[in-house]
């Protein structure tokens, strides 16, 4: 599996995002929480959902994804069963371009942030300063 820089990641989710005002956290391998009601430690938050609804498990909900093609940055993002965890595609990574390659390469990324549940960014957007850190 192809790694994609972290700078670069934080950069694609930037321009992805709709609601710039939304906190975020972003795993190793491309895959973002999108917290709408942020609390506490945003990097624990997260990673409590991911570890819930990022491992896939074969013939469930949690196997299922979705193909948006990136209209503001290259590449794609790909869905699941969790609608505020999403995960990054950049181009280079699959060989195949097809919707089903995608986002099975998709769904494999977003099976290893959930069980590696390793966070390289959050993007605390509470309050007025909105920092922006790196695990």
């Amino acid at each position: 599996m192809t790694t994609v820089d972290t700078e670069t990641l934080v950069d694609a989710w930037q321009r992805l995002l709709v609601d710039p005002s939304k906190s975020w956290v972003l795993f190793e391998h491309g895959t973002c929480v999108v917290l709408p009601e942020p609390e506490g430690d945003l990097a624990a938050q997260a990673a409590g959902i991911l570890g819930e609804f990022g491992p896939v498990h074969a013939g469930s909900s949690a196997g299922d994804f979705g193909v948006i093609e990136a209209k503001d940055a290259d590449g794609w993002v790909v869905t699941g069963h969790h609608p505020d965890v999403l995960t990054y595609v950049a181009p280079g990574e699959p060989d195949d371009r097809s919707d089903l390659a995608v986002g099975l390469y998709g769904r494999a990324k977003r099976h290893r942030d959930g069980t590696e549940l390793h966070v390289v960014h959050v993007a605390d957007r509470r309050g007025p300063s909105d920092p922006d850190t790196r695990a």
